[in-house]
């Protein structure tokens, strides 16, 4: 389209793309995980990101106007796509979110950088980096011994699953997920544990009938 020329590699035949389900926690795996981050600001910023379901991004780029306790919710701003949601703010992260933010005070930032020398924290240039929080997760999983092969992005799998496993509908969790196809957010039904549990018992009964 840009050069008008002819590309004839784009009408090859490509290779189906593999297709992988997301990795899950528990919810105590999530809670164990949580209860390893020593620091307050990964602890902070790593239970927001799983009790609202956001990326990595979008977390560690919030700020203080973004949360609105009035009406409970987080203004996600500039997510995948440049497209804007509001979350619901469960009360208790208010509650984490109000006290880290009082170790700081940072006009504009919830989770500010780390200031070197004799700088406040208040007065910190940007928002902290996604790397750090990615190595504090890390670290934490690797303390409470979980083996499973977990990143940042899988607490968002794992909230995701969670409100399935509770009977939120799926059309409400595409919308706080930001998908843009039900189809995206269709893939947790396959990752419930409820789901499996049930369709486990139904089968039983088949087949059982079958099988006497």
């Amino acid at each position: 389209y840009t050069l008008k020329r002819a590309w004839p590699t784009l009408d090859m035949a490509r290779s189906a793309q593999e297709k992988k389900l997301p990795v899950v926690l528990s919810t105590d795996e999530v809670r164990r995980v949580l209860r390893c981050l020593r620091h307050p600001r990964y602890r902070a910023c790593l239970s927001t990101i799983y009790a609202c379901g956001l990326r990595i991004g979008e977390a560690t780029r919030l700020q203080v106007s973004d949360i609105d306790s009035d009406r409970m919710v987080v203004h996600i701003r500039h997510g995948k796509r440049s497209k804007d949601r509001y979350v619901p703010l469960p009360q208790g992260i208010l509650v984490i979110l109000r006290q880290y933010w009082c170790t700081h005070r940072h006009p504009v930032w919830l989770f500010p950088t780390r200031t070197r020398g004799r700088i406040p924290a208040s007065e910190a240039k940007g928002p902290i980096s996604a790397g750090s929080v990615r190595c504090a997760f890390r670290a934490a999983l690797l303390e409470c011994g979980i083996q499973k092969p977990a990143t940042v992005h899988t607490l968002r799998h794992a909230y995701a699953t969670h409100l399935l496993e509770a009977g939120v509908g799926l059309r409400v969790i595409q919308v706080y997920l930001g998908h843009s196809s039900p189809t995206t957010t269709a893939i947790y039904t396959q990752l419930t544990q409820k789901t499996r549990d049930s369709a486990a018992e139904t089968i039983d009964q088949v087949v059982g009938d079958v099988t006497r």
